[in-house]
């Protein structure tokens, strides 16, 4: 068996410091570790962790019920298999993760303590946080790792699936040791062990079971700070604080309870009367987003969002005879106006995206790829080469636009882009639909032209990028990942190539090479960076605004008088 090197828990242990057995291994193990590990400092207990600042010298209160509103409401409280962002707002509160990630994207322990990486990369040693019991009074333990990564998250997960890929078996040595074994190296996954990505479920609920039809799925048990209450569809989720925390101390609230309020102007107003505290995601209308930053007991934030690094994409059907043809998708490229899309119905708050990987990615991020600069007599140029010439009406097409349901916003963006795009004779016709039927529609039955949509990139381009592009991780039915039928062979060869690349430097210039190839190709037109923001009151204190802080818990949070 390899021998396996420990990261013990001192900040001190950079990847890039030397250790003190095996000297003249250093180089090798450097290039391993800096992969494997960097940007983290690895084997931290969430005690080390900084919690999020409070008032200036105010001691935490406890009691109280905070009240907050998501939109779209949840259609499910487990994301194994669905993590769309207010499934996962919710269930972040009940089921703890095996890590959390910092400012400076070190990972941090909560479900596992501390972690071994062997020097060859070929297995992952997780040591579990003993004493933590689901909600239900049966212990957590590692069995409920084993079965959560490969029976559900390899099997189920959007981009755990693929994320997980390369683990062959996870060992179970005893109750609190978990051994993922890997038939290749995949730095990719010690960036992707939060609750979002990885949720670790109860076994003892679930095995045997089909995972997306369990009713616990309506009624979750957790190892969270919180436990389930009540679920009134359409109406609001109730969670009371788990007493048996493993987290001594905490949480400090009582409740917390997730209003469904599906007009967005009602949910500005209960801001401004104080009926709810809290609303992640941009959950007001943009138009009021000036007025509520000038209310004194309100607070607009934009941190929280990094993990997410989510750009709103214009999505093709290339076995679709109009938007299967490069040319035309290129023409859309130059036609778009993304500024002033930006301008008129997001208020100016974001900025058009050059590519799928956002700039604030800066150590993957790269200016050398084909760029569209909006251009709408080139589109009109290239739209006449593709052989779609205005006709007597001077429209050349009409396609259908299917509007994400993730935010209200996307209305007003179709009927920006119907009017931005008429002007090059192209005819878009906007759809809106619930989200079942949404889903269904694109991933099940692929009827579509083209969509507007969000889909994260997340701070290891690996997790977000490879299900986009990957002509591999086509699954019928799974929400969210490549349903344009997209597929070419060097996008292949260079998502394999960076899934298994342990230098840090050749990795990151393959998702440089990805950028500039799927660039050229336009299966997905990268349209502007997704416009999160986060308002509360200034009541509440304790926010987490690390990378995945607004999928995170509320464990920390507690309410002033």
């Amino acid at each position: 068996m390899a021998q396996t090197r420990r990261f013990h828990q001192q900040p001190e242990n950079h990847p890039d410091m030397p250790y003190p057995d095996d000297p003249t291994d250093l180089a090798r193990r450097r290039i391993l570790q800096a992969a494997m590990l960097a940007p983290m400092l690895y084997g931290l207990d969430a005690a080390a962790q900084t919690a999020p600042a409070a008032a200036p010298g105010a001691e935490p209160v406890r009691g109280g019920t905070l009240i907050t509103a998501i939109y779209p409401a949840p259609n499910q409280l487990n994301v194994t298999f669905n993590n769309q962002y207010a499934n996962s707002a919710v269930s972040s509160n009940i089921f703890d993760g095996l890590f959390t990630y910092d400012d400076a994207q070190n990972a941090h322990g909560v479900l596992a303590t501390s972690w071994d990486v062997s020097p060859d990369g070929l297995a992952i040693t997780l040591n579990l946080r003993q004493g933590v019991k689901w909600h239900d009074g049966e212990p957590f333990t590692s069995a409920d790792v084993r079965y959560s990564i490969l029976e559900v998250l390899k099997k189920v997960h959007p981009r755990a699936r693929i994320t997980f890929s390369a683990v062959e078996d996870v060992e179970t040595p005893d109750a609190h040791t978990a051994v993922l074994r890997l038939s290749r190296p995949a730095p990719v996954i010690l960036n992707s062990l939060n609750t979002v990505e990885a949720q670790i479920i109860p076994r003892h609920l679930y095995e045997g079971t089909d995972v997306r039809t369990n009713p616990y799925n309506a009624k979750p048990v957790g190892t969270g700070p919180f436990r389930f209450k009540e679920w009134r569809k359409g109406q609001y989720v109730e969670l009371e604080r788990n007493p048996d925390y493993w987290d001594e101390g905490k949480p400090y609230l009582d409740r917390v309870i997730f209003r469904d309020i599906p007009d967005p102007a009602g949910r500005a107003a209960a801001l401004e009367t104080g009926d709810i505290q809290y609303l992640p995601f941009a959950g007001v209308p943009f138009s009021d987003v000036e007025r509520l930053r000038k209310q004194e007991d309100l607070v607009f934030e934009q941190r929280g969002y990094v993990y997410n690094a989510q750009i709103y994409f214009l999505m093709f059907n290339l076995k679709r005879p109009v938007t299967g043809n490069l040319k035309v998708r290129q023409a859309f490229a130059h036609a778009l106006d993304k500024q002033g899309l930006i301008d008129t119905v997001w208020y100016g708050l974001s900025r058009p995206a050059d590519g799928p990987i956002p700039s604030t990615l800066t150590r993957f991020y790269t200016e050398d790829k084909p760029a569209y600069a909006y251009d709408p007599a080139l589109a009109e140029k290239l739209l006449d080469e593709a052989g779609f010439p205005r006709k007597e009406n001077g429209i050349r097409f009409s396609l259908q636009l299917d509007l994400s349901p993730s935010s209200n916003a996307f209305v007003p963006a179709g009927e920006f882009l119907r009017q931005n795009l008429r002007k090059v004779g192209i005819d878009v016709r906007p759809v809106s639909s619930e989200p079942s039927a949404y889903l269904k529609k694109i991933w099940t039955d692929y009827d579509y032209d083209v969509i507007i949509n969000g889909f994260s990139t997340l701070f290891d381009p690996e997790m977000g990028l490879t299900r986009q592009y990957w002509s591999k991780a086509v699954s019928p039915g799974v929400p969210y990942i490549s349903a344009t039928g997209y597929a070419n062979a060097e996008t292949d060869r260079i998502i394999e190539a960076y899934q298994r690349e342990i230098d840090p430097a050749k990795r990151t210039a393959l998702f440089h090479d990805l950028q500039r190839v799927t660039m050229a190709d336009l299966p997905l037109l990268p349209v502007m960076d997704a416009p999160f923001f986060t308002l509360y009151n200034r009541r509440v204190h304790g926010l987490d605004f690390d990378p995945d802080g607004s999928r995170s818990s509320f464990r920390n949070v507690w309410l002033s008088k």
